[in-house]
């Protein structure tokens, strides 16, 4: 029936595309996927940063102060019911850790999914925006600031409130000053080292989350970095800004020059260096600036630009224009080429996410 019809010669665009790119997706399966790779979720990851960056103060402010409220909520939700485990736990500990950091994780949820402003999250995506020149460098001590003096208002604030409550009495209490105790008793050195195993877990966290493109895998992504964290012991500063003023009201033999120095400091400066070096630096130079890649020609995709080698669209002056990239040949395109080019979809990936 189509016999009939004249023959129109293949799209230039379609003609640029290497013969084994063209051959792969056709006999390339379709696949939908909920999950960005790891180069997307960093790009995300950093461009959160530039976000936060070109917020009011006052925004961010407001957002911290509301981290730390949350805070609240998970850490008096695990002392609540872990503390009433005390009994069943005298034989085996680790029953009342591991429902304490099962119940834990609900804060970094509300927080994450409602765009609160933690701290230890802004130590890692402001200074990965820095990396990749999105954001200037004066931002990471300005929002550090700001959010950790925004945690500590919030935290303290639901500590005060719970407690004036008669919430912090009896199970809660003694629980609240036995983890005040613990976490004051360390060395200033390994308190440090814990900070930096916890934030480096928690940035973990909003990696997963910004990967997963729906509530259920947020929730995994989310759940699993911050019960690790807690159960192993690591030190969260934002959390011990809640949890240590609740081991101060209920009557801890700890001063608040205790609670500051022995664990504050070092937990804070841990928490830092995690998210400045391990997360935002490292992951800069596996997928950003920092190690001279290319940005991800896919705003969503399953896979890694890195998979491709420069036969394919790298070769394409056209598409490596669309996205940014250098291209291998040293041609121009045509008048008119750029909007043909369009038809064709570059990266190896056809399936919008």
């Amino acid at each position: 029936g189509l016999s009939g019809l004249p023959a129109f010669p293949p799209s230039p665009s379609i003609a640029r595309v290497p013969e084994g790119v063209r051959a792969r997706r056709a006999t390339m399966p379709e696949v939908v996927s909920l999950c960005k790779g790891p180069k997307e979720a960093y790009e995300a990851f950093a461009d959160k940063g530039a976000e936060l960056c070109r917020k009011p103060l006052l925004k961010v402010f407001h957002q911290a102060v509301y981290a730390g409220i949350y805070i609240g909520f998970g850490g008096m939700l695990s002392l609540v019911i872990a503390g009433g485990l005390a009994d069943v736990s005298k034989n085996n500990p680790t029953i009342q850790s591991y429902v304490f950091a099962a119940l834990f994780p609900v804060n970094l949820l509300i927080i994450i999914l409602t765009g609160g402003v933690l701290f230890t999250g802004v130590s890692a995506i402001v200074p990965a925006a820095v990396f990749e020149k999105k954001a200037h460098w004066s931002h990471i001590p300005k929002l550090l600031a700001i959010s950790w003096i925004g945690n500590l208002i919030g935290g303290v604030i639901f500590a005060l409130l719970v407690s004036y409550c008669d919430m912090n009495l009896g199970a809660t209490a003694e629980l609240a000053k036995h983890t005040i105790h613990k976490k004051c008793s360390k060395p200033f050195v390994k308190t440090f080292i814990k900070g930096i195993g916890c934030n480096w877990l928690v940035c973990m966290a909003v990696f997963l989350s910004g990967q997963a493109q729906d509530m259920a895998g947020k929730m995994v992504g989310i759940w699993f970095p911050i019960s690790c964290f807690v159960a192993i012991g690591f030190e969260h500063a934002p959390a011990n800004m809640f949890v240590l003023t609740m081991g101060l009201l209920a009557g801890s033999e700890e001063t608040v020059w205790d609670a500051f120095w022995k664990n504050m400091v070092p937990t804070t400066l841990g928490n830092f260096v995690a998210g400045f070096i391990f997360i935002a630096l490292g992951y800069s130079y596996a997928f950003g600036e920092l190690g001279d890649n290319n940005k991800s020609p896919i705003e969503l995709t399953r896979c890694s630009s890195e998979e491709f080698g420069p036969g394919d669209y790298l070769s394409d002056p056209l598409a490596a224009n669309d996205h940014g990239l250098k291209p291998t040949p040293a041609s121009v395109p045509e008048p008119g080429a750029k909007e043909a080019a369009k038809d064709v979809e570059i990266g190896g990936s056809d399936v919008p996410l």
